[in-house]
């Protein structure tokens, strides 16, 4: 099957899933308080449903318009909390989803509804706190899910990790470790006596807190390192530059090539294992990249590997951006790995710390998009989907998805109007407060907020563009 074919089906199959597991959160604690939802659709439907369905009342395929559900209307008596009370259905446009709720300022913008008197079945007629679960309800529900994955990961395929031992290239370590005494290329034996066995919190932890390392150092001399105690102050700076202390030492190996850029016209192709720019040697990837960062919008010369014997390649291009074009293989397709299995009671707590480790990274790294760097590097709809694998592998897809799931979460909590996140920092101003936003502030708030995603909506989708045809 076409590699893209496949990377856009593992796209929309895993944007529908994740848009349908946090609509269902908003749905699940609204019918929880007796709240009235009156549409639930996967994806948008402006001027056109797939399909729409009332339970008991009607099946329309591809039914035009979009008129919107007043509480009350046709049968006032109607028991709203009943799941029959709600329109179901599919639009043609995923870019999202939505969870219509009665009684509360959303992107339908149903101001009309607002002007009446509030029923009790409504958003509005509830109780603050319910109000902040209902909101909540669908960055909970991803969360849940990612966590849900990992769990089932861990007890299906167990962890792939790879062990000091097997990392043959060492590892890197940060400023404050070089001063400590580390060195990039030393392999961790052991902390205080205790043997070190891969990269994880509790080996990162042992170090950390331990007062001798033990390291092999140019894989024959065995090293051992005194370190300071203000070792964690030295680390400190580093760690608040988002700069982990140590990590694997990769080398440069070509996974896939990027279209019409300077490594697909220099014939490099992958498996190559690049190893020098301009004769400079270059045995990690934070070595390869600084080189190609000095090399911006130049012409540069580069030494591989390919099925062992050396060849360079002459006049290789390097954008302005640094870039040669090249995804690079991680290190569980380079170095020798190993398989720790978990059982059923082991799986959950395991599931959770993974859920947990990605989006306390993900939302420390957001601060990144505010930087010039970070916010070339913004990618909409063809970024996302570029990451899935280009021949299909349920595994890769499903570590995707809880990855991307952790993502909406981080993404919907930040306190925008429009976004969850908006309408839960209104709520606990009210909480704290005891006063309630004007209708006439929800709503310019809400038209802001929408101003905003779909600038960044069009931002970020528009970079794509950008790399696609010009880069």
């Amino acid at each position: 099957m076409n590699p893209i074919l496949v990377k856009t089906i593992e796209f929309f199959l895993s944007l529908g899933l994740l848009v349908m597991i946090h609509e269902f959160g908003h749905y699940t604690f609204s019918r929880i308080f007796g709240v009235w939802v009156e549409k639930f659709y996967m994806f948008f439907n402006p001027w056109l449903s797939i399909v729409k369905w009332k339970p008991g009342k009607y099946v329309k395929w591809f039914s035009h318009g979009n008129e919107m559900a007043v509480a009350g209307d046709n049968d006032p008596n109607e028991n709203k909390k009943s799941w029959r009370a709600t329109e179901y259905g599919i639009g043609w446009l995923p870019l999202g989803g939505y969870c219509s709720i009665a009684g509360m300022i959303d992107e339908s913008m149903n101001t009309e509804a607002m002007k009446k008197p509030a029923k009790p079945y409504e958003f509005r007629s509830k109780p603050a706190w319910q109000r902040l679960l209902i909101m909540l309800g669908g960055v909970l529900f991803n969360f849940l899910l990612a966590i849900i994955i990992y769990s089932c990961i861990a007890y299906s395929v167990g962890e792939q990790y790879i062990k000091f031992t097997d990392a043959t290239e060492g590892m890197e370590y940060c400023d404050g470790a070089h001063q400590a005494g580390f060195v990039d290329g030393d392999i961790p034996l052991m902390a205080d006596g205790k043997p070190l066995d891969y990269l994880n919190f509790e080996s990162i932890n042992a170090i950390l807190m331990a007062k001798e390392v033990t390291v092999l150092r140019d894989h024959k001399d065995t090293v051992t390192i005194s370190l300071p105690k203000d070792f964690l102050e030295m680390i400190q700076k580093d760690a608040e530059d988002q700069e982990a202390f140590m990590d694997y030492r990769l080398p440069v190996v070509i996974s896939q090539i990027q279209p019409r850029m300077g490594a697909e016209k220099a014939g490099l192709q992958p498996g190559d294992r690049l190893t020098a720019v301009n004769g400079v040697p270059t045995p990690s990837f934070t070595g390869f990249a600084a080189e190609l960062q000095k090399n911006k919008g130049k012409s540069v010369s580069i030494e591989y590997l390919r099925n062992g014997q050396k060849f360079t390649a002459s006049n290789v291009y390097i954008d302005g951006d640094g870039m040669l074009g090249i995804l690079r293989a991680p290190g569980i397709d380079i170095f020798k790995t190993t398989v720790k299995h978990y059982n059923l009671l082991q799986s959950i707590p395991r599931g959770i710390q993974l859920g947990w480790d990605k989006l306390v990274s993900y939302a420390t790294s957001l601060k990144l998009i505010f930087t010039p760097a970070g916010a070339k590097s913004l990618g909409g709809f063809g970024t996302i989907g570029s990451i899935f694998p280009p021949t299909w592998n349920w595994l890769a897809f499903w570590e995707l998805t809880a990855f991307i799931s952790v993502v909406l979460a981080v993404m919907n909590i930040l306190p925008i109007p429009a976004l969850d996140g908006g309408h839960v920092l209104f709520l606990l101003y009210e909480i704290i407060t005891g006063r309630q936003p004007s209708l006439k502030f929800l709503e310019r708030a809400q038209t802001v907020g929408m101003a905003l995603l779909i600038a960044l909506l069009l931002f970020a989708n528009g970079n794509d563009i950008y790399r696609f045809f010009f880069k």
